[in-house]
């Protein structure tokens, strides 16, 4: 038990079967409301808009979110200067900042703080061992010195570059989370969702998951792989799933960045915060107790997480004062037939329409088929040319 007045740590609440809500997606919503720039995603609003952050943060909190995840997504210095992307701050400033932001709305409540590292363009482009870990080296600095209670290796594409990142990682001696953004065909090499759990237990983790890439519905069955490829290897862990707040039942194995609406005109897909309560039920059910979200997530979705594990939590989040259950604070509304929509089984079998007539219910993702060692996928310091880019028009119009 933690002494009093200190927080229990991350295991100690898997440990004991309690569930933990993780945050949204920082990137996407911080991208809609003008602080991040889509193409590099890169978190430098943790440097120069903290008002921003501290905002999204304190949301979350209020929300429900357990964690605080320091805004510190694809901060690595080869992401934040690939193709062109200039920057006023180091990865070491933008990282410093974004674990003060996190632990000051941390402390405001009964959340965790977790430093991530992710992907790197180094990796992608066939970069050693040991040059792909010096960077994420780098990064866990900056989380020591700051003291963040866990960490996260988040947002891989391939497993062996988050097993890299995970024996980085456990050199802190702090818990550590690795999530892969795969679905249930395996990782870009094909490695199947229960081997690439079993590496990851192997290489350290003592959580292990999804995030990103697919809906909850996809990333549920990838982690159910997951659970089954621990069991069977005699391995134990925790695990954790943080997916989209977009429908994607059409994608194929590199998930929502294929689909030709990715990523300005993806709002027809967005979940609702009923399908949030029923993806939370289902993750429950399964055996996952770390439940969050990724891309699209906004606070009332979180919000949705909690409210319906709250018999399981025992409380509800302070987001609720504002939110009736499945609801009933529409009874306060002056119309009688918006007031016959104050009950469950209302919001619960509703289908809603996407009011857009002429559009499908699906799309045709793009299919490159390209990964790691592919032309395509070297990176580059130098902004993409303007030859670069009529390359990739010409291609895509041929690819349609």
């Amino acid at each position: 038990m933690a002494p009093a007045g200190q927080k229990k740590g991350i295991l100690e609440r898997l440990d004991a079967g309690e569930v933990v809500i993780g945050d949204g997606g920082f990137v996407f919503a911080l991208e809609k409301r003008g602080y991040v720039q889509a193409g590099p995603w890169t978190p430098e609003a943790a440097a120069e808009h903290p008002e921003a952050v501290r905002q999204l943060h304190r949301e979350f909190l209020r929300a429900g979110a357990n964690v605080m995840q320091t805004f510190t997504f694809y901060a690595s210095d080869d992401k934040l200067e690939n193709r062109g992307n200039k920057q006023r701050f180091t990865g070491q400033q933008i990282n410093e900042a974004a674990c003060d932001l996190a632990r000051e709305v941390a402390n405001e409540g009964d959340a965790l703080v977790a430093g991530g590292v992710s992907q790197t363009p180094s990796y992608l482009s066939c970069k050693s061992e040991d040059e792909v870990k010096a960077i994420f080296m780098k990064q866990i600095e900056v989380f020591v010195k700051k003291n963040v209670d866990f960490l996260i290796a988040e947002y891989f594409e391939h497993v062996e570059e988050a097993e890299w990142a995970v024996q980085v990682l456990k050199t802190t001696g702090k818990p550590v989370a690795a999530s892969l953004c795969i679905g249930p065909d395996g990782d870009l090499n094909r490695v199947s969702p229960g081997d690439c759990a079993v590496r990851l237990v192997n290489a350290g983790a003592h959580i292990v998951g999804i995030n990103c890439h697919f809906d909850p519905e996809t990333c549920l069955k990838t982690v159910k792989l997951m659970m089954e490829g621990v069991k069977k290897a005699g391995l134990k862990a925790h695990f954790m799933i943080q997916p989209l707040a977009y429908h994607t039942p059409d994608c194929g194995c590199q998930g929502f960045i294929d689909l030709p609406e990715f990523p300005f005109s993806l709002e027809p897909r967005i979940l609702t915060r009923w399908d949030m309560q029923k993806y939370a039920r289902e993750a429950y059910n399964a055996g996952i107790r770390y439940i969050g979200g990724c891309c699209g997530f906004e606070p009332y979705h979180t919000r949705a997480l909690a409210e319906e594990l709250a018999p399981e939590k025992g409380f509800l989040p302070a987001g609720s004062e504002k939110h009736g259950n499945w609801g009933s604070s529409l009874a306060l509304h002056t119309k009688p037939w918006v007031r016959a929509r104050a009950r469950r089984d209302y919001w619960e079998t509703l289908k809603p329409a996407s009011g857009r007539p002429m559009c499908p219910s699906m799309s045709t993702p793009d299919s490159w088929g390209v990964t790691k060692g592919h032309a395509d996928l070297m990176q580059q310091k130098e902004a993409t040319s303007q030859e670069q880019l009529k390359a990739l028009f010409d291609k895509a119009a041929h690819s349609h």
